[in-house]
């Protein structure tokens, strides 16, 4: 991935405050970061062309959805060739109860993050896995009890603002 221009603190402030209020008005934005209005929106619109800003959301309550199951898996693929890799990847992303994936170093290859209706949705969905051509070798689950907390931002000054 290439880097996008140099960030200055003003840049890592947008981004610090955008990641938490993303339906923030430029005016507030511009308030809270110390700019007027449209310098602002020019280092918005600068920060979202670079591809430091992906895109806008909302973060959902499930639970006021209805019931639902977290749970994370640890997989260890068959084979460890590129291509092993690159198919596991290909078709796990094409299941949407899988809303994490990270290949890690240690014990195991991947950690994945389920969303579900509940556990035997879930083993469906990992028997579905283990009986298509996923090259699965084992997997071992870990049932979320309770998420005393969940972060959807991240900690950008203390990760980067010593660096500007």
């Amino acid at each position: 991935m290439m880097p996008g221009p140099k960030l200055d603190r003003i840049d890592l402030k947008i981004l610090a405050k955008l990641q938490q209020a993303g339906r923030v008005t430029n005016v507030e934005l511009a308030d809270a970061v110390g700019l007027s209005p449209s310098p602002c929106l020019t280092r918005v619109k600068r920060l979202e062309q670079a591809g430091y800003i992906t895109g806008y959301g909302a973060h959902l309550n499930l639970g006021k959805l209805g019931e639902f199951l977290t749970v994370f898996t640890e997989v260890t693929l068959s084979e460890h060739r590129r291509g092993d890799f690159s198919r596991f990847e290909s078709r796990i992303v094409k299941l949407d109860e899988i809303v994490e994936c990270h290949l890690v170093s240690g014990g195991y290859d991947y950690l994945l993050k389920f969303v579900t209706r509940g556990v035997s949705h879930y083993q469906s969905i990992i028997e579905g896995m283990l009986e298509s051509d996923y090259g699965i070798e084992k997997y071992f689950s870990y049932v979320v009890i309770k998420s005393p907390f969940i972060k959807h931002h991240f900690p950008i000054q203390s990760l980067f603002g010593n660096t500007v």
